[in-house]
Parts: structure tokens; sequence; C-alpha cells
């Protein structure tokens, strides 16, 4: 099973004051800690016009900085607001991260989950899903057939004749790509397409379980080429994290970290649908409460109970795993916590046999 980690530029106030410059380099040194402790992947995610949880607009720019800074780790988007941009922007830009990077990029797309994001850039959130089944065939037809026509509701253009889409990308015939998907329409747009599955830090483990069974039942349904999709069948699952040497320890260290995290992300004008899962379901502070967190959604503790809980994940089908965690332990406490599940849990999460999803049986 391959891991990575996700940054959103989150800054801690405390440490990186307004206007929170500081924190891209925070950022970037950690990137640069995790390649050097093994990690498989770092994923870079978008975010406009808020403070609350991550303040990197484009992580096309970003990661072309990254892919000259680093040279073995996978450089991934996740996830690039669909809705947000000119299709045929994210296949050139793609399709130049991949070349940039020497065959490392992977893309992860969403149709977004925050209101303002989409007022503040005037574009209808309440349309973000329509247009996104819109771009997204076009998007695969710019890898797929290089000449894209699109005469729709959303996007009205032509790249035809003797013109066409470059650059091509290493990654043939286009890097990995995953689908957010939370709903169970999107989950099967996400199949249909020979997407990966891509699911974010707050379902438990048993909504997980119920996604991938409704990602299999309709992963027979995409057609070739689509099916050759390098990332189809995988799902990859991102999970709120922090590992100490003891339980007692770990609760120590992060639960304020945590909680603080958990309600400034519900407070930050996110509009919940089926991205945040079950725990949406619960009422008042008790959602944000340690030890309910503890249960099947955040994977806190020793390395044999966070080793523990990555099984219960790869037993419902998670080929790979996303780390995330917010900014408020400080960077001495993050990077110590990092160094330990180096030593003492990705070794064996790596060692995981975890072979990609098939179609369920009809």
């Amino acid at each position: 099973m391959q891991v990575g980690v996700l940054y959103t530029s989150h800054p801690d106030p405390k440490t990186e004051p307004y206007p929170h410059q500081g924190v891209h380099e925070r950022v970037t040194n950690e990137i640069l800690e995790i390649e050097h402790l093994g990690f498989d992947q770092v994923w870079i995610a978008e975010h406009h016009f808020s403070n609350r949880y991550g303040i990197l607009p484009d992580p096309f720019s970003y990661l072309a900085y990254l892919a000259a800074k680093t040279s073995v780790i996978r450089l991934g988007a996740a996830v690039m607001v669909v809705p947000l941009h000119h299709p045929l922007r994210i296949v050139e830009n793609a399709a130049f991260i991949d070349i940039l990077s020497n065959g490392r990029f992977q893309l992860g797309m969403g149709s977004g989950y925050r209101p303002y994001e989409f007022e503040g850039l005037g574009i209808s959130y309440e349309e973000r899903r329509d247009i996104q089944a819109e771009a997204i065939p076009l998007i695969l037809d710019g890898f797929h057939k290089k000449k894209v026509t699109a005469k729709g509701r959303h996007f009205n253009f032509d790249v035809s004749g003797e013109w066409e889409l470059f650059p091509h990308p290493v990654q043939q015939p286009h890097p990995p790509f995953y689908l957010g998907a939370g709903s169970e329409g999107s989950i099967a747009m996400a199949a249909r397409n020979g997407f990966g599955l891509m699911q974010s830090t707050l379902p438990s483990v048993t909504v997980i379980g119920e996604h991938i069974a409704q990602y299999r039942r309709h992963m027979n349904e995409a057609p070739a080429p689509l099916n050759l999709n390098p990332a189809f069948g995988d799902v990859d699952v991102c999970r709120m994290t922090f590992v100490a040497p003891t339980d007692a320890k770990a609760k120590e260290l992060s639960e304020e970290g945590i909680t603080r995290h958990m309600k400034s992300f519900m407070a930050g004008g996110s509009s919940t649908g089926g991205y945040l899962g079950d725990i949406s379901d619960k009422s008042g502070d008790e959602q944000f409460a340690y030890d309910n967190l503890m249960d099947g959604t955040i994977l806190h503790g020793s390395p044999d109970t966070v080793l523990r809980k990555i099984e219960d994940f790869k037993a419902v089908g998670t080929t790979s795993l996303m780390l995330h965690y917010p900014p408020y332990y400080g960077q001495e406490r993050t990077l110590d916590m990092l160094r330990l599940f180096a030593k003492e849990v990705l070794p064996h999460v790596q060692a995981m046999d975890v072979p990609r999803l098939v179609a369920a049986a009809e």
C-alpha cells in the first residue's frame, strides 16, 4: 500500500501571522522531509479566499516548483476543483507537470464543497456538479484524442483540424486520475469514467466500505479507453493522523489540535452533502469529541493502534492512504510525529499487499 501526505497550506495564526506567508516555507520543508523519510506521495489541495483551512489557490504552480525541488516522491493535486477551471487548461497543465516531474504527477479532481469559493470566482455553486459532469469527458478526450470540440451548456470551444493539445504527458494515456466522491451519483461517475476513487478525511471506515462497494458495482461500465487510467481500481483514503509512543501520549499531544481543526473545518462554509460522511450526522460538540473521532474516523494512537486501524481500511478495499493533520501541533512536534510514523508504521503499510479492485460480480 502506498502512503502519501495531503497539504492544504493551512496556516497556524500563532506561528504564521497574517497574511501567513510563512506557511509556504513550512509546508515545503515538510514535503522535502517526507520524501527523505520514504513516503510515496504528496498531495496539494486547492482552496480560495479563507485562512481557516488552506490558502493555496493553484496546485499546478506549486507542483511545478516541487517538481524541481524533489526527485522521487509522486506529486498530486487533491483535489483540483473542476468547475473552477477550463477543462483544456487542466489537460495542458497536467501534461506539463507530468513532463517537469518526469512522470511523477497524479491528479485528483472534485466538484468542490465551499460556496464562497464559487461566489468569489463568479461560478454557480448550485451548478457545480453539472459543470463537472460536462467537463470530465472533455478532459478525458483531451488526453485520448488530442483534439476536442465542445458545444455544451457550460463550454463552447474547438481544437480541431491542424490544431491539437500540447504538451503530451510522459505517462500514457495520461497520469493517474482520481475523483473525490462521496455521493452515490459521484461514485458511479468515478467508476464509469475509469477514475480511481478518492475519499475524504471524515467518513468512517464503515461508510468508506459502502462507498467502495458502490464503486465496484459500476466499474464494468467504464469503456475502453477510459479503463486504461493507471489509477482505475485504486481507492485512496485520506485520514487525519497522529502517531505517538502510546495511545495516551497521542491523545495528550493531539487532542486540542484535532478538535480545534474539526470545529474550524465544519464552520468554514462547507456544504457537507456526502462529503463529510457520517460524522456530520452527530450533533453539537459530540461530533468533535476525541473518543468519537477515534471511532473509525481518525488514525491517532501508538504505532500498533494506527496499524490496526489501517488494517481495517485495507479490509474494506482501501489501496492507498493519504495522511493529513492540522498545523496546530507546531513544526517540531509534527516532524517528530512524521519521523515516528516513518520508522514504526510506514514500512509495514508499504509491505501490505493491496491488489487493485475489480468490478463486483453481477
